[in-house]
C-alpha cells in the first residue's frame, strides 16, 4: 500500500481496530508522510478518532501527519445512498 500515489481509505472508524491494527495503520501513514496522497472517509469527527484506535498517543501522531498537508472536506446532509429511497419512505402508499 505504500507505493500506490493514491490510497483511497473509505469508512474509517466504521469498526475499532484493535491494538496491533491501529499500529499498522500508523506505520502505514507514516510511511506515507510527506510521499503520496491519502483520500480517507469517515463519518466520525476527529475527537472520536481515539475511539477508533484506542490508544490516543497513536491517534494523536496520526491525526498530525494527516492533517499537516491535508484539505478537510466536511460534507453535511442528507445520505447519497438513500437519497432514491427517501420518496418511499416518506410517501403514504
Amino acid at each position: 500500500f505504500c507505493r500506490y500515489k493514491v490510497l483511497i481509505i473509505d469508512e474509517l472508524g466504521y469498526q475499532k481496530m484493535d491494538v496491533d491494527s491501529a499500529n499498522l495503520f500508523f506505520n502505514l501513514i507514516a510511511k506515507r508522510y510527506e510521499k503520496s496522497s491519502t483520500i480517507i472517509t469517515t463519518n466520525s469527527p476527529f475527537s472520536k478518532w481515539a475511539d477508533i484506535f484506542q490508544e490516543p498517543v497513536l491517534t494523536n501522531a496520526l491525526l498530525d501527519r494527516l492533517l499537516h498537508h491535508c484539505s478537510v472536506i466536511n460534507i453535511n446532509g442528507p445520505s447519497y445512498r438513500l437519497k432514491d429511497q427517501m420518496q418511499f419512505m416518506t410517501e403514504d402508499n
